[in-house]
């Protein structure tokens, strides 16, 4: 009978911690493919052809397809991918155009049935698409800013909202827009001035990613709120 060394010991142990860390990342990789799958296309696409019609059921295959297919990568890739598609392929528009309304924080289902939002609801779908891809929401969240704005008639600033992640929670926040085409980190975005921050879990005071949460949830931003309850009933939640 052959005895075990201590070096035989350390290398089967070494063995076995790399198939647990393999094991690991396959279940991650699985749980991430069953969070799209769980969504059922099917029935979003009946919403869908429901709400607004045939017209936009490619864009939302492809959209879906894109969110799938960014799982695959890296938190860096999961955002170009997801930026990229949202700016090429959603029209920006008023809430006035879009809805008829001064002011509605539409879902990703109803963003997509129009093809058209505006701020909000560019960063709206960011956020939920992302999510999707399997970034938590501990990295993710949306601010609202005062954006300056070069005009003809000399700078404005108005009202507006971005998504930023956060890699860790004394990161510098890399900041998704619908008036970029590109991320950049917040330190390169000298025409935002933040003002709060929010995720589906929380309101903070402050854009740092070692902010705490205000008391209360999200209920005092009532049109978070409700769009948040809208979002979840559609099946991304």
């Amino acid at each position: 009978m052959r005895l075990k060394t201590k070096s035989t010991v350390s290398q089967h142990r070494a063995l076995w911690a790399r198939l647990r860390h393999s094991m690991l990342a396959l279940l991650l990789v699985f749980s991430a493919l069953y969070a799209v799958a769980a969504l059922d296309s099917d029935a979003l696409q009946q919403q869908l052809i429901a709400r607004f019609g045939p017209a936009r059921v490619i864009l939302l295959n492809n959209w879906l397809q894109t969110v799938s297919s960014a799982k695959s990568g890296g938190d860096e890739s999961r955002l170009k991918r997801i930026n990229d598609f949202v700016n090429q392929n959603i029209l920006f528009d008023s809430d006035n155009g879009t809805w008829q309304q001064s002011d509605y924080w539409a879902t990703p289902l109803e963003t997509i049935g129009q093809g058209a939002g505006d701020c909000e609801d560019f960063a709206i779908i960011k956020y939920v698409s992302l999510r999707m891809t399997g970034i938590s929401d501990q990295k993710l969240r949306l601010i609202y800013v005062k954006a300056r704005l070069d005009t003809p008639d000399g700078p404005v600033q108005q009202a507006h909202m971005v998504l930023a992640y956060y890699a860790t929670p004394n990161a510098e926040p890399q900041i998704l827009d619908s008036l970029e085409t590109t991320i950049r980190p917040a330190s390169k975005r000298t025409d935002l001035q933040p003002v709060f921050s929010f995720n589906s879990e929380a309101i903070f005071a402050g854009v740092s990613g070692k902010d705490k949460a205000s008391a209360g949830g999200i209920g005092r931003l009532s049109r978070w709120e409700d769009a948040w309850r809208r979002i979840r009933a559609e099946g991304y939640e």
